[in-house]
């Protein structure tokens, strides 16, 4: 699968510059072949990034592990996801690291979430029977990861305030809700392939009351001002990533764990993790750069106005859409493209609006795919791809209708 998708970027980049070279446009071979170099300067950046956040959080993370917490979670959780994942035995510590990523990736700890969510891939590696294809518990945590359900999408409300919006959390309920449409879809998406039982009754004892307790967190967040929701959410996200690192350590240090020792042991595996997602992450960013310099996104926008126009829809969210296009690809590059946006149409515009909710909606799944299944070594993802941009298009089309609904 990632080989014809891989293929299949160039193949579409090739093409459409050939049109834009008959078309009279002849600096666009140039111009695909500085990306390809841009790009690979990119990935080498964002590994100077991930080497210092992994050796940090998995160091924390040995912490966790040593003093039981892990474990603890995964008994907590065991019975669902013995349904989910019935591949991974109970009490398995990817079990725990699972949930732990998912509560950092709700709270938008985004830098949080991908080490633990590493660190739980290669648990359930450790599992796998054959370790060059994904087994179905590593596409559900895959896909579930790239839906990415976000309750404090904090860094949306930082760009919306450095553009100057008067009300920078504007987006947050509608953000909240194309997240939940996003995280639905894939979880469906997965259960009809592999034939999840959702109706089982331990799986709905567990998600019918964190249903319930989402929807009473709404009505809370709903009755707040603007200024009281921002100053919250800072506040939660702050308070939960400094908050999960002091009980590591507390209570490793009163289940006498050697901390600083432990530290150490997890810090050199997140170097030794990070240093083998390189190849991976050139590899697809620089398919993903040769792809947009050709001009092909630009080709399908232009295509997707043609149609909403024909059609007779209002066409003021295309103008939102190189977001996303973009967002499964390229997290940095949608970000631009938010930003540029917000500039462009202005920051409290409708394109923007939608924009910024399509960016908070979900993950950047290619960019997913290459760290999380590099980081293993798998290739063949199996319907790991179509699942996760299933998702993708749910948190998309749901952006845009929530937000007709909430700005018209």
């Amino acid at each position: 699968m990632l080989n014809g998708l891989w293929l299949g970027f160039f193949v579409t980049a090739a093409l459409a510059a050939l049109v834009r070279w008959l078309g009279g446009d002849p600096s666009v071979f140039a111009a695909m072949v500085e990306s390809l170099f841009a790009m690979a300067r990119l990935s080498v950046e964002v590994m100077v990034l991930l080497f210092g956040t992994l050796t940090l959080w998995l160091g924390f993370l040995r912490i966790a592990e040593a003093a039981g917490l892990v474990a603890l979670l995964a008994r907590a959780l065991g019975p669902l996801f013995a349904r989910l994942m019935p591949q991974v035995p109970p009490g398995h510590p990817a079990l725990g690291l699972i949930t732990l990523n998912f509560a950092a990736n709700a709270l938008g700890l985004d830098n949080a979430a991908t080490p633990i969510g590493l660190k739980a891939m290669r648990e359930l590696q450790s599992l796998n029977p054959n370790p060059k294809e994904a087994t179905n518990a590593q596409i559900l945590f895959l896909v579930l990861n790239a839906s990415s359900l976000t309750l404090l999408p904090v860094s949306i409300f930082v760009y919306r305030a450095q553009q100057g919006a008067a009300d920078p959390t504007l987006v947050f309920l509608p953000i909240l809700l194309a997240t939940c449409a996003s995280t639905v879809a894939g979880l469906l998406a997965v259960a009809l392939m592999q034939r999840i039982r959702l109706w089982d009754p331990v799986v709905l004892a567990y998600l019918l009351p964190a249903a319930l307790a989402l929807g009473g967190f709404l009505a809370l967040l709903a009755s707040l001002g603007a200024a009281a929701l921002a100053a919250l959410s800072s506040l939660l996200g702050n308070l939960a990533l400094f908050g999960m690192i002091l009980m590591f350590l507390l209570v490793g240090a009163w289940r006498r764990v050697g901390v600083y020792e432990r530290f150490v042991e997890g810090a050199k595996e997140g170097f030794d993790v990070a240093k083998n997602l390189l190849p991976y992450l050139v590899a697809m960013l620089c398919a993903i750069g040769v792809l947009r310099a050709s001009g092909a996104l630009d080709y399908v926008l232009g295509g997707v106005r043609w149609l909403a126009d024909h059609a007779g829809w209002d066409t003021r969210f295309v103008d939102a859409l190189p977001t996303a296009l973009v967002k499964p690809f390229s997290g940095s590059a949608a970000r631009a493209l938010l930003i540029e946006t917000m500039q462009s149409q202005g920051v409290d515009s409708f394109a923007a609006l939608v924009a910024a909710t399509i960016q908070g909606s979900t993950e950047t799944t290619f960019y997913v795919l290459a760290v999380y299944f590099g980081a293993v070594g798998i290739q063949r993802a199996r319907h790991a791809v179509g699942c996760a941009l299933l998702a993708d298009l749910a948190g998309v089309v749901a952006a845009i209708g929530v937000c007709y609904w909430f700005f018209g």
